[in-house]
């Protein structure tokens, strides 16, 4: 596996690669989701890349930036075992922004947005520059960040980027808790907790099929999620836009957040 730092060294390592290419961006703090959209993408192209760079546009003041798990020889060790051909992993200095961000509307003000102002903007302006270095065929997501996958969609579909999104299922441990770098924050209480996040989701899908409406749905699930998780919201949404919608019409997802601790967890279900 190639390894690049710099963006012009990087851009030229892509090029040479055969297509399709696919393409996996990551933050590192690499596990078994990761590499399943690198397996995907071995699976389907003909040569794959991956990028290695915390983002510090995607965190707000009091966030987790400085103690997000960083391990270098780590993730570079897995990702060439997985089958990726080229690693960019760029510095700060490499992916400088000092004045353009992408502007994505609305649907960054709901939900994740709401709670972390500036996070999807922070996404979607990196996403942006590391496509345009990379110059993908495809270009694969997580669905456990369903908003974030959205909302890039739409940056692609907007700005006429020419790469296809390719969504993965997400990878999930055998009591259900999906598989987050974030997991590791967890105390051995708040991990015992934590797979109570997706019994919520399934209990409300639950009762929605069986013909309750939402807000009845919502509020018989709400206990399911156990101490010491402090929610955030739960809500069905459309698919693309992330608007509230009430009922199980696919595409949406059901849609949750909360916090174990100091960790804040995310998950979904896609109905579809």
């Amino acid at each position: 596996m190639e390894i690049e730092r710099g963006v012009a060294e990087a851009r030229a390592a892509a090029a040479s690669l055969s297509r399709p290419l696919g393409f996996v961006p990551t933050m590192g703090a690499l596990h078994a989701g990761h590499l399943a959209l690198v397996s995907a993408a071995r699976a389907e192209c003909r040569a794959v890349a991956a990028s290695l760079y915390v983002n510090p546009l995607q965190f707000g003041a009091g966030e987790d930036f400085e103690r997000y798990p960083r391990d270098f020889e780590r993730d570079r060790a897995q990702l060439a075992a997985a089958g990726a051909d080229l690693l960019f992993a760029p510095d700060s200095a490499a992916m400088p922004v000092a004045f353009s961000a992408i502007d994505l509307g609305s649907i960054e003000d709901r939900f994740e947005g709401e709670w972390r102002p500036g996070h999807f903007r922070g996404v979607a302006t990196v996403v942006a520059k590391l496509l345009d270095i990379m110059r993908p065929d495809v270009l694969y997501l997580g669905q456990k960040d369903a908003q974030q996958t959205a909302v890039v969609r739409r940056m692609v579909r907007d700005l006429k980027l020419g790469v296809e999104v390719r969504v993965v299922p997400t990878v999930r441990d055998a009591d259900g808790l999906a598989l987050s770098s974030r997991n590791a924050y967890l105390s051995s209480d708040e991990r015992r907790a934590a797979p109570s996040l997706h019994a919520m989701l399934q209990r409300v899908r639950t009762s929605m099929e069986s013909g309750i409406d939402k807000g009845s749905a919502i509020a018989e699930a709400r206990p399911t999620l156990s101490a010491p998780g402090a929610l955030d919201y739960l809500d069905v949404v459309d698919a693309d836009s992330f608007e509230p919608i009430e009922t199980l019409r696919a595409p949406a997802f059901i849609i949750a957040a909360a916090r174990f601790g100091r960790t804040r967890l995310l998950d979904n279900l896609w109905i579809r």
